[in-house]
């Protein structure tokens, strides 16, 4: 079995990459996908957000996401509250995807803050995507973010640089959908060598 973390900047599309690697048949999981289930109503760490936030992170008795990110991406005490929070919570359902995976899959956690999180998740393999900043917001504009936002994003995440200082690949994600393909499946035969290598 391989462990690879997928991370990338707000807008490299990871998603993307991370959808070609299931179609080329990975385990992919997203853990901003985790980081929601982990906080849905009745959950512990749905319990925890409020008694730590109150009731000004609630609509309708769910969780208000708008409102929660909005106070965390204001204030960094807030935000790493809320990671010693949902982390750990975070972690644990990674390790049971990992748990009721077959033995010889390649699992792929797309991670968006790596880097940030400073938590030894013991990866095998590290995959960024990297795609010039100037790109990203175009990019992300598209999708409806306002400039503000996107900035206010960018600005609590690292840079490409620092992603790529820990990655064992480099995905460059400025071209077309083609190169895009192309090299994401030369990734995913070094990812399969390296899955036979660890038999």
């Amino acid at each position: 079995m391989l462990i690879v973390a997928l991370t990338g900047g707000i807008g490299s599309g990871k998603s993307t990459v991370g959808q070609i690697f299931e179609d080329l048949g990975a385990v992919v999981t997203d853990s901003d996908v985790l980081a929601r289930n982990v906080v849905e109503r009745g959950t512990p760490g749905f319990d925890q957000i409020v008694a730590s936030f109150g009731d000004d992170v609630l609509k309708n008795g769910d969780l208000n996401r708008a409102a929660l990110a909005e106070m965390v991406f204001k204030d960094p005490s807030k935000r790493t509250q809320l990671e010693h929070i949902t982390h750990p919570l975070i972690r644990a359902a990674f390790a049971q995807i990992v748990q009721k995976s077959p033995s010889d899959s390649i699992i792929i956690n797309q991670i968006p803050l790596l880097v940030e999180s400073k938590h030894d998740y013991n990866f095998d393999h590290v995959i960024t995507v990297s795609v010039s900043e100037e790109l990203r917001r175009e990019r992300l504009l598209k999708r409806g973010m306002s400039l503000s936002q996107i900035n206010q994003r960018m600005a609590t995440q690292s840079t490409d640089a620092q992603r790529e200082a820990i990655a064992d690949t480099v995905i460059r994600n400025d071209k077309s959908q083609a190169d895009l393909l192309s090299e994401v499946e030369k990734v995913w035969e070094i990812l399969q060598q390296k899955n036979k290598q660890k038999e």
